[in-house]
């Protein structure tokens, strides 16, 4: 049996453990602020991303802090103007006098390391950050709360480890217009070359790629509609229709490039993986998923869906239908799959079902769904795809004559409208029409059936907001026994703005 006596190497290196100072560079803290003080204008060189609790000496950084308001207000920033705006809220002692401000004006070496200066300050700040969080990690794994499980904890931690990457990252620069402008030019490229001349991931429907030029990288996309309106079956099909499409090359580094179509990964928290696969049986097999769950199928019919399994059963589409997700997990998961499979296309439906990350509570509805959505507008910025999800409308939409779904109706909209790059909606004709009906061989059911023979397997999507491109609404065909949106033979397109 292994142990320790009094005195031995292993408590030694304990005790040494536990008496460890959090790293710090005191002298790169006052070489900043020497320099700062030397000369105001290298205050730009580290204003971006140094931030006065960033310094490990707490004196430094109310001073930084100071120095940092007189600059802003134009005035000059030395030991003089110093002195006298701590001697006027009495703190001027706590900072450690006019000697103190005198000796850190003296400490400055150069001005030409201050933004070095100030990347070991920030570098130390995140050393010390994740020694917290490690603490916590281990404090909160230590105890059991019933209310925040394993696996809450862990998402906690990566929600934390990831806001802790982004606050202020120093290597983030200006790029040039050139950088920019051959970025714009490859795209363009890219689109010319593409079928339908599209620059984005292609929907399946031609005529909203042609008003969005497919679904664009870094964008978040919502389509919002009422019940029963079709919003899940265009999710899918998306879906479906772009991981069919995939097609890789192998690019110049030996790594597989995407040419076409898309990784998806699918988000659904109504339906289980199982209900999904069976409505796409049901799309591709053409028999409808209400006969597939009713068993009501012949023999042929088995031979077509084995069929198709067979053509379907290497598709890049990856289901996750866990029914309590929250913002951190899917993050945490469209990562990992982008890192093993190279995901290129995200589609959650539907985003008011998202939780809030654990261990947050905000205030109200509105301010959680804020949240979800800026988390989700982050996702697509970080990971370089397209962000499609789903939205619920407000039953503001049944309560008017004219039910064509407005911004305003998109349930707290004030946050999906603001984050999105694109909102559409869903609309459907025949579905009110359907609810209509009068009876037969009435004047009143001949005037109905008028009404309802344009409008019969048909429906709208409507492009409500397009921030880089045209506003418009594009007809399409929707067969609801097969929950399948499909071209219109005849090309119907509304472009406006």
């Amino acid at each position: 049996m292994e142990g320790s006596s009094p005195g031995s190497g292993l408590e030694l290196q304990q005790d040494s453990a536990a008496f460890r100072t959090p790293p710090h560079n005191f002298e790169a803290e006052m070489a900043l602020l020497g320099a700062l003080l030397a000369n105001n204008r290298a205050f730009d060189r580290v204003a971006d991303f140094l931030q006065p609790d960033h310094f490990a000496d707490a004196r430094h950084g109310r001073i930084f802090d100071a120095i940092r308001k007189l600059i802003e207000i134009g005035q000059v920033a030395d030991p003089i103007t110093l002195k006298n705006l701590f001697e006027s809220d009495g703190s001027l002692d706590e900072i450690g006098g006019t000697d103190y401000l005198a000796r850190l004006a003296a400490s400055v070496v150069t001005i030409i390391n201050t933004q070095d200066y100030g990347r070991t300050i920030f570098d130390r700040h995140l050393r010390r950050a994740l020694i917290e969080i490690g603490t916590d990690i281990v404090n909160e794994a230590y105890s059991i709360d019933l209310d925040l499980d394993a696996l809450a904890q862990i998402e906690m931690a990566e929600q934390n480890l990831y806001n802790l990457a982004t606050s202020g990252d120093t290597r983030r620069d200006f790029q040039t217009f050139t950088t920019a402008l051959g970025t714009a030019i490859e795209r363009a490229e890219a689109a010319f070359k593409q079928d339908g001349h599209i620059s984005g991931i292609a929907t399946g429907l031609s005529d909203l790629d042609k008003l969005l030029g497919g679904l664009q990288p870094s964008e978040l996309l919502i389509i919002a509609a009422r019940p029963s309106m079709g919003k899940t079956a265009l999710g899918t099909n998306i879906a479906f229709n772009a991981a069919r499409a995939y097609r890789e090359e192998q690019g110049d580094d030996g790594k597989p490039v995407r040419k076409d179509g898309a990784v998806v990964a699918l988000f659904n928290l109504e339906m289980s993986a199982e209900e999904l696969a069976t409505r796409i049986l049901a799309e591709q097999s053409g028999v409808s998923s209400h006969r597939i769950r009713r068993g009501d199928v012949s023999g042929d019919d088995f031979t077509r869906f084995v069929q198709v399994a067979q053509e379907l059963n290497y598709l890049p589409l990856y289901i996750d239908d866990s029914p309590e997700l929250n913002s951190a997990a899917l993050r945490s998961r469209c990562r990992r799959l982008h890192r093993q499979h190279g995901l290129s296309l995200i589609i959650i439906d539907y985003v008011q079902l998202l939780r809030p990350v654990p261990g947050q509570r905000p205030e109200n509805r509105v301010q959680e769904l804020s949240e979800i959505t800026r988390s989700l507008k982050a996702l697509a910025k970080e990971l370089k795809v397209p962000v499609v999800a789903m939205a619920q409308l407000s039953r503001k939409v049944e309560e008017r004559e004219d039910k064509r779904p407005q911004l305003a109706d998109l349930r707290e909209s004030g946050s999906i409208e603001q984050d999105a790059d694109v909102v559409m909606f869903i609309y459907r004709d025949e579905y009110y029409l359907q609810r209509q009906e009068p009876q037969k061989n009435t004047e009143e059911w001949t005037t109905w059936s008028k009404k309802m023979d344009p409008a019969y397997k048909k429906a709208d999507i409507i492009v409500a907001k397009q921030r880089h491109g045209p506003i418009g609404s594009v007809k399409v065909h929707y067969e609801a026994e097969f929950t399948r949106f499909s071209d219109l033979a005849q090309s119907s397109y509304d472009e406006g703005r």
